[in-house]
């Protein structure tokens, strides 16, 4: 889209900002003006111990708001009123001296479902943009606003976690939040980097340091290889791929590098000596020790997609029939709450699994119309959505909060550390990307949590990055972490309900539309 003056005032729409969020031409702070909420940020002063947020509304007197001692606030302003014109200044305190940074004048207003589903994802997005690991480019594993990262791993980045992000900086470069110019540099960073970094037989480990290129172990016998965290990491990358392939030099150049890095990983490799199944890990320090076959339904599908797609070292339909598919005992009979559950998860049959299982396979692999010798994949996945939030509207152990309006079980922090959470291991914790990642599949049913999470629980649940991690209205616990792997499904899939982006990036690979084929898939072309 060219960028004229209408345009841009769209665009910056779109982003949150209105006309009357303008800073004053003397203002230090710069503002967006949502619905329930502010965001002020402003330059920090050199020797500031910390600043003071003061609001107004029209002809009233100023109140403190907050004091801090970062240079970004979201004041969430439910106590104020709504549709609200508001005045804000901010002061820096030094000692017992202060002077003033800016003022600012605001206006909320009452928004769309649409314009909140942009801005879920603008936010989200900001966490694989301004969060990312400066050097590497790439998705910090984990950012914690609350507290110190554990093991000193800031600069830790995620090989799975930023596959994802790179299905969310493909929907910034669309919706006008960063350049053209800019979205190219940061795919050319990281793909440079990942050029350099450790890699065993093309494959890349779960994390790495994003400052050296090395692997650091996800545990005392996993310091290599990654098959699955590496597929959902190509899986991004050949998005990328086909977004640039007919562009410029400069970007068909980028393109190419991102094929040379997809024909050097060697999928046949992971059937461990030609066995009729993929490998999760291997070693270079500990070899097949791990010996963990990726059997049974989770969220590993795309691994088996992508191992049958390789144009240079694919492995053979039996691969998935026998291995994946168990020799069709993959197939399933039961259902829950009246809905058919086609395939048989692995440790819950009945109910499913955590829910990013319908989501990491599919921020690229698009299960419209996507169906095989044992199962219609759209159907698979709505049901498997619906019976989850089934299972927290009838709530039979009583937790505070459930209820149609706040479901969804997956994999994020618990209140006792990390935790799978699902139907059967469910300890009361509500992960948002679990329903927000199920937009796709459950549009009415997901907006209900959006609105209820941001509406009413917006100032514990909210951050500079979008929603956190996991809440807990039982615990009353509301921990203020990110994690990369749940973020970055949030904006991929929320992309997909609008528009459908990154399922149309990477269907459209030629390699891709062979493999499905190859393994007896059904897909509209």
């Amino acid at each position: 889209m060219k960028i004229n003056a209408c345009n841009l005032i769209w665009l910056l729409m779109l982003a949150g900002y209105s006309c009357a969020q303008k800073p004053e031409a003397n203002s230090e702070v710069e503002s967006r003006a949502y619905d329930r909420h502010v965001e002020l940020s402003w330059h920090p002063i050199a020797d500031a111990d910390n600043y003071v947020v003061y609001v107004r509304k029209e002809d009233g007197e100023y109140a403190k708001r907050a004091e801090l001692s970062d240079t970004l606030y979201l004041d969430f302003v439910n106590d104020l009123g709504k549709n609200l014109g508001l005045h804000y200044k901010i002061e820096a305190r030094t000692g017992e001296s202060s002077r003033l940074v800016g003022e600012v004048a605001v206006e909320t207003k009452t928004m769309s479902e649409e314009e909140l589903l942009n801005m879920v994802q603008y936010y989200t997005f900001r966490y694989f943009w301004e969060g990312a690991e400066p050097n590497s480019g790439m998705a910090r594993e984990r950012i914690h606003i609350d507290g110190e990262y554990p093991q000193n791993d800031q600069n830790i980045v995620t090989t799975g976690g930023t596959g994802f992000g790179l299905f969310a900086l493909l929907a910034g470069l669309e919706r006008g939040w960063i350049t053209a110019a800019e979205g190219l540099a940061r795919f050319e960073r990281i793909v440079d980097f990942l050029q350099q970094a450790d890699r065993f037989h093309g494959i890349w480990p779960h994390w790495i340091n994003g400052e050296t290129g090395k692997v650091k172990p996800f545990g005392r016998d996993d310091d290599g290889a990654d098959l699955v965290e590496s597929a959902f990491l190509m899986q991004g990358l050949l998005a990328v791929r086909e977004y640039y392939r007919d562009g410029t030099e400069r970007e068909k150049s980028l393109a190419d590098k991102i094929d040379n890095l997809w024909k050097d990983m060697q999928w046949d490799w992971h059937t461990q000596d030609g066995q009729n199944v993929l490998y999760w890990h291997w070693s270079p320090n500990f070899g097949w020790q791990k010996n963990f076959a990726i059997r049974g339904y989770d969220e590993c599908l795309i691994t088996y997609i992508l191992a049958a797609s390789s144009p240079t070292h694919s492995v053979p339909e039996q691969v998935y029939h026998e291995g994946w598919a168990r020799s069709g005992n993959i197939q399933n009979e039961s259902s829950a709450y009246g809905h058919p559950l086609p395939l048989s998860h692995n440790g819950s049959p009945e109910y499913g699994g955590p829910l990013f299982w319908a989501h990491y396979s599919y921020l690229g692999l698009n299960p419209k119309g996507l169906s095989d010798r044992y199962a219609d994949y759209w159907e698979h996945n709505r049901n498997h959505s619906l019976i989850n939030r089934q299972w927290c509207i009838e709530n039979e152990a009583g937790y505070k909060g459930y209820g149609p309006d706040l479901w969804g079980l997956t994999a994020s922090y618990s209140t006792n550390g990390y935790s799978a959470h699902r139907p059967g291991n469910d300890l009361g914790v509500i992960s948002p990307t679990a329903a927000l990642s199920s937009m796709p599949y459950t549009p009415e049913e997901s907006m209900a949590v959006l609105k209820n999470l941001y509406y009413n629980y917006g100032e514990k649940t909210f951050g500079r990055y979008g929603f956190y991690d996991a809440l807990s209205p039982e615990e009353a616990w509301y921990p203020q972490r990110y994690l990369a792997i749940d973020q970055g499904p949030v904006v991929a899939m929320i992309e997909n309900y609008r528009s459908g982006l990154g399922w149309n990036l990477f269907m459209q690979a030629p390699e891709i539309k062979e493999g499905l084929k190859k393994l007896g898939f059904s897909f509209p072309e």
